[in-house]
């Protein structure tokens, strides 16, 4: 069963979606991609892991790096994206990443000469956990703010809010 739940954010609304158990989803309402990890019929229901998921949001939100990750699952993925997403999961607070730093990442685990920093860009579009798999945090090679499933706006801003600006 799929269980959804609101959270009102300085940004704009935000749904969570959850098995019971874990976090499964995490999209400021209306963003590309969003409830790709939902079934259907999600049923509306505060659950322990939306509440912890709340608390770590609103620090964030505060403009704190919370120390703590809400329980996630990432089942409904392939092996690729999942490790794109491990990589994001690594990025510090208030540091970026490049597409490209992450494809030279994946290629030298899986023993690859290369990686398309376009794939990478396709796994990072599609996360289902915003904000906790921070992908807002890469950026083009040259450091401009490219891609933004939630909109470059909501991106600039929480990179922006991270660095205390």
């Amino acid at each position: 069963m799929d269980y959804i739940w609101h959270y009102d954010s300085p940004l704009g609304g935000i749904t969570l979606a959850g098995d019971g158990e874990h976090l499964t989803g995490l999209w400021f309402d209306g963003q590309k991609y969003f409830g790709g990890t939902i079934g259907k019929n999600p049923e509306q229901k505060e659950l322990p892991v939306f509440a912890r998921t709340a608390e770590w949001l609103d620090l964030y939100f505060r403009g704190e790096d919370p120390p703590f990750t809400p329980p996630l699952s990432l089942q409904k993925t392939t092996p690729f994206r999942r490790s794109v997403w491990e990589i994001l999961l690594a990025i510090p607070y208030g540091q970026t990443m490049t597409y490209k730093e992450i494809a030279e990442r994946i290629a030298e685990k899986n023993g690859l000469s290369s990686m398309s920093a376009q794939a990478i860009g396709g796994a990072v579009a599609r996360n289902p956990i915003s904000l906790i798999i921070p992908c807002h945090r890469v950026v083009g090679s040259d450091g401009s703010l490219t891609g933004y499933a939630g909109g470059i706006d909501k991106k600039e801003a929480l990179l922006r809010m991270e660095k205390g600006i």
